[in-house]
């Protein structure tokens, strides 16, 4: 079988889609041929029958020549290919859907958001399915097209480290990773940070929020969650630059996906604030690593399962979050571990779903 897919960007050192890339060499496995039409291409290491085209983003094309870009790839591809799977941009439905159609080429969209606009709607008439990992990952009211899957990670990547323990190291780590958004709520974890450290006494805890701000909106938030980070931990008078640079050190720039396994790896808890609705990737990876989470979506609850109310806290709720993570600080994490990586392995195992994608397009 020979697949088209079109995406947003093919980019390994990106700390948002660097994990496309390992689908792709996934696909690559499981296909003969792997066309990719890109918005923006970065670097990449893809085997041989993988072939990359972009739109030029990256060069700073225009959206209509990227429009142009987009027919005159198609117009090369469609002949070769079994079908189109397009990966999260409903517009890139819209856009080559008169091709497809002429083509006769099945197109099915992959899609996790909250948010139902206008794009969507007109997709959903322009494919054949829309696949995505739960119930509250797509919310169009007109589900006769979508179909539930699961997400995708990769276990073999994320995977526990050999040995008891995770880090040498006594200070219990917390880690929360995504971008920074006011979406993701992180004030809430800092001010629980806040409750722990002054109200609760423990000394040997530390947070780094592994972030990348997309727009001036999310750089303002930014700068706002730095501003609180430096109150919350003036537990002695510094200096302003003492407090930027303590600030900085904490909330951190995202890291290159291939890198993000170590980080999980070496920290106790993932602390995830993002609302119901949807499946937070990220939430998914550091369950693979065996490592705890805590959330307020309420998506989790049945991979959780028994410890749903230990690993679920209430949405922008600071003491309840404080109070769940000092109850799992004291608590020996492997046994809720191993069951997080059981779910993952099980229900959003990569290989799994690529497999479910085929077959898709095989029915």
């Amino acid at each position: 079988m020979k697949l088209l897919i079109i995406t947003q960007r093919v980019d390994i050192n990106d700390d948002n889609l660097g994990f496309f890339h390992r689908w792709l060499e996934k696909f690559s496995d499981k296909l003969e041929e792997v066309y990719v039409i890109c918005l923006w291409q970065g670097e990449y290491d893809l085997p041989k029958n993988v072939h990359v085209f972009s739109l030029g983003k990256e060069r700073g094309v225009s959206k209509i020549g990227q429009f142009v870009l987009l027919q005159k790839h198609l117009l090369e591809i469609l002949p070769k290919v079994d079908g189109v799977f397009v990966h999260m941009c409903p517009i890139y439905a819209v856009a080559a859907w008169a091709l497809a159609k002429i083509f006769r080429r099945k197109m099915i969209l992959w899609f996790l958001h909250r948010e139902v606009h206008w794009q969507l709607k007109l997709a959903e008439k322009c494919v054949a399915k829309i696949l995505t990992a739960s119930k509250e990952s797509c919310q169009l009211k007109n589900r006769r097209k979508i179909e539930i899957v699961g997400h995708g990670v990769d276990a073999d990547f994320f995977k526990p480290l050999s040995g008891a323990k995770h880090q040498e190291s006594n200070t219990f780590r917390i880690i929360s990773v995504g971008r920074i958004s006011p979406i993701k709520d992180l004030l809430t974890l800092i001010k629980a940070m806040d409750i722990l450290i002054y109200q609760k006494k423990v000394k040997d805890i530390e947070m780094q929020i592994i972030g990348t701000p997309l727009g001036e909106d999310e750089e303002e938030y930014q700068k706002k969650l730095k501003e609180e980070v430096s109150k919350v931990y003036k537990l002695t008078p510094i200096t302003s630059t003492e407090a930027k640079n303590l600030s900085g050190r904490i909330i951190t720039k995202g890291k290159p996906h291939r890198e993000m396994a170590g980080i999980y790896q070496q920290s106790n808890l993932l602390v995830n604030l993002s609302p119901t609705g949807g499946m937070d990737k990220v939430v998914l990876e550091a369950m693979a690593c065996a490592i705890p989470v805590l959330v307020c979506n309420e998506t989790f609850r049945d991979d959780f399962g028994g410890y749903a109310d230990v690993l679920i806290f209430q949405e922008k709720n600071p003491q309840d979050l404080a109070q769940k993570i000092l109850n799992l600080k004291n608590l020996n994490a492997a046994e809720i571990g191993n069951h997080l990586r059981d779910r993952v392995v099980q229900k959003h195992n990569l290989d799994n779903l690529l497999n479910k994608i085929i077959n898709v397009f095989q029915e």
